[in-house]
């Protein structure tokens, strides 16, 4: 078992919910369970405009202390949550977790463990794909591919999972990338900026339970076009 470095104290978890009543609870209870080499947990939930009771919910485990809550107004997207979730983080390390539970919480050590054994880490992605999976919708698991090869192609770097929502970093790195998305395409700008800064990424296998739209899932083909402008964008700006 990895030894925690001296530098590394909390993690920070992120938790970006819009309309996730069925899950929001079981989730947080999951981050707070898991033991995490030791470290001290940070739980961020950032509730995006929900309307279908998910604030009450959230209000009772605030008042409870298991979770600090920040309300958006109104329904902004995914990457407008985690901005500001990262603004008001204070851990050496910070994980956004999905509210739905597609990712387990019980992975975060498997995550962590490269930075305790490494110093020098500065994120760690948990790829779906490294494991064998092949969980999810077929057109999904083809986006998702087409969307890693392109990363790959125009950052000369070698992922599996370009938009795992697993993006463990230390928290000064990530807050130097300077976040601009405001839906999901905040998956490709993440990977885009910490390429183009140099940044190594390291992956680790982890499991996937994909949910359907049914379940509400809410992502679509325009947040597709969406990824591909936002690797190409990133890819030709200068200064980033």
């Amino acid at each position: 078992m990895a030894t925690t470095t001296t530098d590394i104290t909390t993690l920070s978890v992120i938790i970006p919910a819009y309309n996730e009543l069925r899950t929001i609870a079981t989730v947080i209870a999951r981050v707070h369970a898991v033991d995490v080499h030791g470290l001290h947990k940070e739980i961020i939930v950032v509730d995006d405009g929900s309307t279908d009771g998910t604030r009450v919910v959230l209000e009772g485990l605030h008042r409870d202390g298991h979770a600090r809550v920040i309300l958006q107004p109104t329904n902004r997207g995914k990457g407008a949550a985690i901005r500001a979730g990262l603004d008001a983080v204070t851990g050496d390390l910070v994980i956004i977790q999905d509210a739905d539970l597609e990712l387990s919480p019980e992975e975060y050590p498997r995550l962590v463990a490269p930075f305790l054994e490494d110093p020098g880490t500065q994120a760690v992605f948990g790829s779906r794909f490294l494991s064998g999976s092949r969980e999810g919708r077929p057109l999904a698991i083809l986006a998702n591919r087409f969307l890693t090869g392109l990363t790959n192609v125009l950052y000369n770097a070698s992922l599996t999972d370009m938009e795992t929502c697993y993006k463990l970093c230390r928290t000064d790195v990530l807050r130097a990338l300077a976040l601009e998305s405001e839906r999901f395409e905040i998956e490709p700008e993440i990977t885009a900026k910490l390429l183009r800064r140099g940044c190594a990424i390291k992956e680790v296998a982890i499991s996937y339970q994909p949910r359907s739209r049914a379940d509400g899932k809410t992502i679509n083909w325009k947040d597709g076009l969406r990824a591909i402008m936002t690797l190409i964008k990133w890819r030709l700006v200068r200064g980033v």
